[in-house]
């Protein structure tokens, strides 16, 4: 059954209908023709709830990190069950950042990371000095083929960061069974993986050393700018926070909101300024708590996808695997290679329709930096590369309507049939 989310004392969102937040109505005649609206291929929902929340920081006269902050991570540490500690940061790159800062990776270290990511995931291993090694992905699933991840392990890796790909989840079990055989430590990019279930357990829940979630506008729930850390490793909790903030053993709310000596403090690393803002932390708290309603309503839409490209030469993203569940943060499809229209014509043929399309990845190994860097040659990574050759990510978010996804497929349909 879909659910609803209260915007105000007197409204009601209904997720089935398109966005109903941020579009104004304008007065036309009655015989003017409907003009139909543009489909991005991504919309948040804001509503009331997260407005009145920011506001209110605003007008509390404490901005930064703060009791806000606070809560935002005591909630997300107990959707994550007992003993997780939440700590709030600025970005899931900064969140994957502090993680390996805290894990003791360094110069000399390696760390498994999949080709089919976003840079930053391999981006912050190299902050620190270390090393990346390029992992190809599994077909369907596109997260990490830990066959391959075998074959490309060396003395010197330390960690595996797997991702969880359009929010799939990984295998976790079979991703910590991998990490205690060879000694790794795991950080995983959960940066679409809100609320991802494997096994009937929600990705933040395993073993890992660390998951990293994102809170960017884009992602299943948003703070703007923003991303959260959830650890069981009291250490890496301790030290992620000491990190997030200059290397300062006290930090700003800490030191300010007691009467005295609010400049008495110790640095004791040359950390760095990851912090997330009071005022971003309580759109989180909000939307938070409408995880589970925002994945509903994307399901939905999914699977709508799901039957009706079906007999199109597209494959589409697997569904959750059994006692898994999917977060739909994205869809993406790959075109066939014998289909009538290629990837770029269909992105330039939605376009023309006023429908947003992304890409999600062009892989690793494929961009100038991290090819140049490891001497990545064709066919190291035919998965990703065969993916990419016709990857198109279709429009996909909250509120999504029937009538949106239809308009969409028909489209695709014009181009592809």
């Amino acid at each position: 059954m879909m659910r609803y989310y209260e915007t105000s004392k007197d409204t009601v969102l209904d997720l089935r209908a398109p966005a109903q937040i941020g579009h104004r109505s304008e007065t036309k005649p009655a015989d003017a023709p409907a003009l139909r609206q543009n489909i991005p291929c991504f919309r948040p929902i804001i509503g009331e709830r997260e407005i009145e929340a920011a506001v209110a920081v605003l007008r509390s006269g404490w901005l930064t990190t703060g009791a806000k902050a606070r809560e935002f991570e005591q909630c997300f540490a107990a959707l994550m069950g007992d003993d997780a500690e939440g700590i709030a940061v600025n970005s899931a790159t900064a969140g994957l950042h502090l993680a390996a800062e805290a894990c003791g990776i360094g110069p000399g270290d390696e760390v498994l990371v999949p080709t089919l990511t976003f840079t930053a995931t391999a981006a912050v291993i190299r902050y620190l000095g270390a090393e990346v090694v390029l992992v190809d992905v599994e077909e369907g699933t596109r997260c990490i083929d830990l066959d391959q991840a075998e074959r490309r392990l060396t003395p010197r890796c330390k960690a595996i960061m797997p991702v969880h790909f359009a929010g799939y989840p990984c295998d976790m079990e079979r991703v910590l069974d991998f990490a205690r055989r060879h000694g790794l430590r795991v950080i995983e990019d959960a940066a679409h993986a809100l609320p991802t279930r494997c096994d009937g357990r929600l990705i933040g829940s395993w073993e890992s050393d660390a998951t990293v979630f994102s809170c960017y506008a884009s992602k299943p729930i948003t703070t703007g700018e923003g991303g959260m850390i959830i650890t069981r490793d009291p250490k890496i909790a301790a030290r992620t926070r000491t990190m997030r903030t200059h290397g300062l053993d006290r930090d700003a709310f800490d030191r300010f909101r007691r009467v005295g000596a609010s400049w008495s403090y110790d640095v004791v690393a040359p950390g760095f300024k990851y912090n997330l803002t009071d005022v971003a932390a309580a759109v989180g708290v909000v939307q938070l708590s409408q995880a589970e309603v925002f994945q509903a309503s994307r399901q939905r839409a999914a699977e709508r996808y799901l039957e009706k490209l079906a007999d199109l030469p597209v494959e589409c993203p697997a569904p959750a695997p059994r006692g898994g569940l999917h977060a739909w943060h994205m869809f993406p499809i790959r075109v066939h290679e014998d289909a009538p229209a290629d990837r770029d014509a269909l992105i330039a043929g939605l376009a023309a329709e006023g429908i947003g399309t992304s890409v999600h990845y062009r892989p690793l190994h494929e961009l100038s930096y991290w090819k140049e860097r490891y001497g990545c040659k064709t066919g190291d990574f035919p998965v990703a590369d065969r993916y990419f050759a016709g990857a198109v990510t279709l429009p996909l978010f909250p509120g999504m309507s029937d009538d949106e996804v239809d308009r969409v497929v028909d489209a695709v349909r014009d181009i592809l049939e």
